[in-house]
C-alpha cells in the first residue's frame, strides 16, 4: 500500500489574503511617505514595516510609488460601486448624496487624500493616481451606456462619462486643498454635495433620452 506523505510548507495564499496583504503594504508605505517623505523611504523600510520580505514586496509592486495603488483603488471602487447600483427612478445627484462615501475606514480617508497632496510635488505618485483614474472611466461608460440604452463607443456617452470622471477629479482636488489642515466629517459631507451638484449638471440633459439624428445630421 503506498503512503502518502504530508505536504509541507505554507499553504496556498488566497486571493482575498492577497489584496489584504497588499492593502496593508500600501497602508504603511503611505504612513512612511507622510513621515519622512518619498525619496527617503525605501522598498526595505516598507517591507519591514509591513512585515513582509522584500521579495514579496517587489513580487506585489513595480516600484516603491506603486504601492500607494490598492489605497487609491479602493477609493476609486467606492465611487464605481455606487454608480453601478444607480437606481433607474433616481437622478444621479440624489443617489450619490444617499450612498456615496470617500472610503469605507476614516483613517483610509486621510491616507487617500494624503497621497493625492503628495502626487502635486511627485511625478511618480501622479502617474500612478492619474494611470488608476483612467482605468476607472471604462466603467463609467457602460453605466450612461445601459443608462441611456444605447452602445457603448457612442460619442456623447464617452463625452459625458469623461466630464464624470472629470468632475470626480476636480471635486476631489479642490477637497485636498482644503484639508490641509485635517478632516471632518462635515467638509467630508460638503464634498459629496459639491460633486453632486456637479454631476447633476452634467448628466441631466441625456439621461432618460438619445438625441435622435436625422439624415441631415453628419
Amino acid at each position: 500500500m503506498v503512503q502518502r506523505t504530508a505536504r509541507r510548507g505554507r499553504p496556498p495564499v488566497s486571493e482575498e489574503q492577497r489584496q489584504q496583504q497588499r492593502l496593508d503594504i500600501s497602508r504603511h508605505a503611505v504612513r512612511l511617505f507622510r513621515e519622512q517623505g518619498v525619496a527617503a523611504t525605501s522598498g526595505e523600510q516598507i517591507a519591514k514595516a509591513a512585515g513582509v520580505s522584500e521579495r514579496t514586496l517587489w513580487r506585489y509592486f513595480r516600484s516603491k510609488e506603486s504601492c500607494v495603488e490598492p489605497l487609491l483603488t479602493k477609493t476609486l471602487d467606492a465611487f464605481q460601486d455606487v454608480l453601478r447600483s444607480w437606481p433607474p427612478e433616481l437622478e444621479l445627484a440624489e443617489h450619490l448624496r444617499a450612498a456615496y462615501t470617500l472610503a469605507p475606514e476614516w483613517s483610509d480617508v486621510e491616507a487617500v487624500l494624503a497621497v493625492i497632496r503628495m502626487t502635486h510635488d511627485e511625478p511618480a505618485l501622479r502617474a500612478a493616481y492619474l494611470v488608476l483614474r483612467e482605468r476607472a472611466e471604462p466603467t463609467f461608460v457602460d453605466v450612461l451606456a445601459e443608462r441611456l440604452g444605447v452602445p457603448s463607443d457612442a460619442l456623447e456617452v464617452r463625452m459625458q462619462a469623461a466630464a464624470v470622471s472629470a468632475a470626480l477629479r476636480a471635486a476631489t482636488d479642490e477637497l485636498v486643498a482644503i484639508t490641509a489642515e485635517g478632516v471632518d466629517p462635515e467638509v467630508l459631507g460638503e464634498h459629496r454635495e459639491r460633486l453632486a451638484d456637479a454631476l447633476r449638471f452634467i448628466t441631466r440633459a441625456p439621461i432618460g433620452s438619445c438625441p435622435q439624428r436625422t439624415n441631415g445630421d453628419r
